[in-house]
């Protein structure tokens, strides 16, 4: 610790005498100044032990020496030193009593110690201090080393909560605690989730200091990554602000960790190129190479049911201002997914391609629970102008993952044309066909192939278009048909005539018919 007026009193060599300000010798001194300034407070930065003969202080003027002594400790003079027999033999009872009003601590130096003495016992006890603080944060980042390359992050942190006296916890890209030391600190961490988040939206490297909840601890927060993106942040609880030693142990932690996370992702480089190898395989029909190209590390996603998501992105220049470009966008839900993953312990399998985005996870998990809860929060936020779009395959295994890509890719089609964030392909097979009709080109191709009628009932000479749809409904039953228009049948069969021949088309063909009923349906449903 830094040398305190104590330790100076008790220095054998200096023969300090202590006269006023008894019980607050424990105060730390920064550096010992000499200043026969009448006032010196412009020239102080606070925590200094002044060193003064009084040359041009009235010193037995108890009014001069109460405003002195008010002004030094306003400034933070931690204590004052006076060397008598220069020009007073003995500290004038006006300073001593103005020190002991103020409580500060006011120390008589002997005229055989002069003030470079002191100047040089403070200076050698700060120097003491720093090189105890860098052994220490040596032996601290050896400490943290050590417990990184033996049980990883986690014995980090275990390492360093100690080192610091306090708590630490590290997030992952996502924002959420994957490790906490000790273990209550887990609960404490979650709750500073919104403050990691906003930290990862600042570019790396970047930190804050910031409150414990309920203000119960002071809290640095790190990003950990040299990417654009942090790939973590670590979180270091203490009751104040660390020290020196404490210090070096946070930075060795934070590059430790980085160096883990530069690792990881290099590791995780690897592993993308291995699970776009699997991939091609598995939509190659080759699931046999693709179990043995996966091995331990995609091995157990082949043995079940799996899903595959297919994303797409074309950001939009409003959401390029913003700063979210298709990266950005594809690569948020990459880390859900792997987040997820590593929460849960799944095995995923996220595979980018350009603007298109892979996952191949497991029915019912983590992974593809948390990609749908990330689509429907975009789509609840309203965020269209990412252009975030997501198609989500039905269960599937290796022998049928091809036709689970496909099927991620019609529900993606389908996501696209109704401005949604995510379909599955579930969905579209589940009900009826018709809500598949919205699409603005069938409603234009009905639109083109009724006009005709359409035109020709505007001219008042007949009612061809209710006709066609009575005559569709009852399936070319005249007598049914023409009784629900309330006209003879011969009627019905003189309208049917002329639709054939305005369109130009027989109503025998079944494949006309099926069309004519699409485009009634699919006009029925833009005007009702």
């Amino acid at each position: 610790m830094p040398p305190t007026l104590a330790s100076l009193v008790h220095h054998s060599a200096l023969k300090l005498t202590v006269r006023a300000g008894e019980d607050r010798l424990d105060a730390p001194v920064r550096w010992a100044h000499a200043s026969e300034l009448a006032d010196p407070v412009p020239y102080m930065e606070g925590g200094e032990l002044l060193l003064i003969t009084a040359l041009k202080l009235d010193a037995e003027d108890r009014e001069a020496m109460r405003r002195y002594v008010k002004r030094l400790v306003g400034a933070g003079v931690v204590g004052l030193g006076f060397a008598v027999g220069v020009h007073y033999d003995d500290i004038p009872e006006a300073l001593v009593e103005a020190a002991r009003e103020e409580g500060l601590p006011l120390l008589e130096v002997p005229r055989r110690t002069p003030f470079l003495a002191i100047s040089k016992a403070v200076s050698a006890a700060i120097a003491a201090d720093q090189y105890r603080a860098v052994t220490a944060g040596f032996a601290a980042q050896r400490e943290l080393t050590r417990h990184t390359l033996t049980d990883g992050p986690e014995g980090l942190l275990t390492a360093l909560a100690s080192q610091v006296d306090g708590w630490a916890a590290l997030y992952d890209a996502s924002g959420a605690v994957v490790a906490a030391a000790p273990d209550w600190a887990g609960r404490r961490a979650a709750r500073l989730t919104a403050e990691v988040t906003r930290l990862r939206e600042r570019p790396a490297p970047a930190s804050s200091v910031v409150a414990g909840p309920e203000n119960e601890d002071r809290v640095e927060l790190h990003s950990l990554g040299t990417g654009r993106r942090p790939r973590a942040a670590l979180a270091v609880g203490t009751a104040s602000a660390p020290g020196t030693a404490e210090r070096y142990a946070v930075h060795s932690a934070v590059a430790l960790l980085t160096l883990t996370t530069e690792r990881s992702r290099s590791l995780h480089a690897a592993e993308q190129r291995i699970g776009a190898a699997v991939l091609r395989m598995l939509l190659a029909g080759e699931p046999d190479h693709a179990r043995a190209v996966a091995g331990d590390l995609y091995g157990g996603l082949l043995d079940a049911p799996f899903r595959i998501i297919v994303a797409e992105t074309g950001a939009s220049a409003a959401a390029r201002a913003q700063g979210e470009a298709s990266g950005d966008v594809l690569g948020a839900l990459a880390e859900v997914a792997e987040s997820a993953a590593a929460r849960s312990g799944e095995a995923v399998l996220v595979v980018p391609e350009g603007e298109r985005l892979v996952v191949l996870a497991a029915d019912g998990g983590t992974v593809v629970g948390a990609c749908c809860d990330h689509a429907a929060a975009r789509e609840a936020a309203r965020k269209t102008d990412d252009e975030l779009v997501v198609g989500l395959s039905a269960p599937a295994g290796p022998i049928t993952a091809s036709a689970a890509y496909k099927q991620a890719e019609q529900a993606l089609s389908v996501a696209r044309r109704r401005g949604r964030v995510l379909v599955e392909h579930e969905q579209m097979a589940a009900g009826s066909v018709l809500p598949l009709l919205a699409d603005d080109a069938v409603k234009a191709f009905a639109d083109g192939l009724l006009r005709a009628l359409r035109d020709h009932d505007a001219t008042g000479r007949g009612d061809l278009v209710a006709s066609l749809r009575a005559w569709l409904s009852r399936h070319g039953q005249w007598d049914a048909a023409a009784a629900d228009l309330g006209v003879h049948r011969h009627t019905l069969r003189y309208r049917m005539r002329r639709v054939e021949e305005i369109l130009g088309r027989s109503l025998d063909d079944p494949d006309v018919r099926m069309e004519l009923w699409l485009a009634l349906k699919a006009t029925t449903a833009d005007t009702g």
